[in-house]
């Protein structure tokens, strides 16, 4: 079905958390990937259905030595491991080293991973260098999501790496893909935080759309260990989560967009979409327990594409928030 690589530009602020949760909440049949060439922690991080250890030999490697030979999608799942609660996973390289011994094989890597029958594929791919061998897997996804923080610098620094990105994937044939941004920040602020965003990086004017955000809430982040459950439930970093993966899963994002030219091939998705569809229980929904509805924390709309040739303002709070905007603080 759609593989969706989740990144960041410097910092990688928050990658595996968003892919684990948003793989947790996802309201379709779903596989987490661990496809960061500099090294993953879910084998540290995470129990397996009976408790035990994940295997370290068993998931990227494994797939990748057995792509070499040709390997059918149908049989990724003898790659995989479930965490507790239910959620199959696909576990990554150890360290950078072994990252770099996967340099020829992350292109069949993906074509495999997009290729899952009746599954879809959360890739945590982690911070984006330059373009390398690692953009091979990128180009077979069907979304790209870039994670960063309701922060000056970040947005900044994201907005000036889109072009490379684009560029780098328009090498491997996968010409004007189109990206969606999500917001770490917190509650209070949330909906100016996401406007504000939006406006900086253009949302609805090309191929960039804010898609919505996650909750800033480390406390609740570090309670993620592959189980569900009280408290951790009704978190708001769940209750965003579902949002946005309710948001992914109903848009797919065409091969196409505009050419940073400022002429849209397609229209973009509304951020402020109905409710996020309730996955079914059980191990293939992405649900670990019975998740909350649909959060009530919604995502308010982009703003106006800050022009080319103007210098960004001092700080993000100087885009005005658009129109009818909620009070930042609330979030019921």
């Amino acid at each position: 079905m759609a593989l969706i690589a989740v990144a960041a530009d410097k910092g990688a602020p928050g990658v595996t958390t968003a892919a684990v949760v948003l793989a947790a909440v996802w309201p379709r049949p779903v596989v987490l990937a661990e496809c960061d060439p500099a090294g993953g922690d879910l084998v540290y991080r995470f129990p397996t259905a009976d408790g035990g250890r994940l295997d370290p030999r068993r998931g990227l490697l494994s797939l990748a030595v057995a792509a070499r030979r040709g390997l059918p999608p149908q049989q990724v799942a003898g790659h995989t491991q479930t965490l507790r609660g239910g959620l199959d996973v696909l576990t990554g390289v150890s360290t950078a080293e072994q990252g770099a011994g996967l340099e020829p094989l992350w292109g069949a890597v993906g074509t495999i991973l997009a290729q899952l029958p009746r599954t879809d594929v959360i890739a945590d791919c982690g911070r984006l260098g330059v373009d390398g061998p690692h953009y091979d897997l990128l180009a077979q996804a069907s979304s790209i999501v870039l994670v960063t923080r309701h922060n000056l610098g970040e947005v900044v620094r994201l907005r000036e790496r889109i072009p490379a990105l684009a560029m780098a994937l328009g090498k491997r044939d996968r010409a004007r893909p189109a990206f969606s941004v999500v917001v770490i920040a917190d509650h209070k602020g949330f909906h100016t935080a996401l406007a504000e965003v939006g406006q900086a990086l253009g949302h609805g004017k090309g191929r960039i759309n804010v898609i919505g955000g996650l909750a800033y809430e480390p406390r609740t982040a570090r309670q993620l260990r592959g189980e569900w459950g009280g408290r951790l439930d009704k978190s708001l970093l769940a209750r965003t989560a579902r949002d946005v993966a309710g948001q992914l899963a109903t848009v797919r994002p065409a091969f196409g967009g505009s050419d940073f030219s400022g002429q849209p091939a397609l229209p973009p998705p509304d951020p402020v979409a109905g409710p996020v569809p309730r996955a079914s229980r059980g191990r293939h929904a992405g649900h670990h327990a019975a998740l909350p509805a649909a959060g009530s924390v919604r995502a308010s709309g982009g703003g106006l594409a800050l022009p080319a040739d103007q210098p960004p303002p001092a700080t993000l709070a100087q885009w005005p928030a658009p129109p009818g905007e909620r009070d930042p603080g609330a979030v019921g």
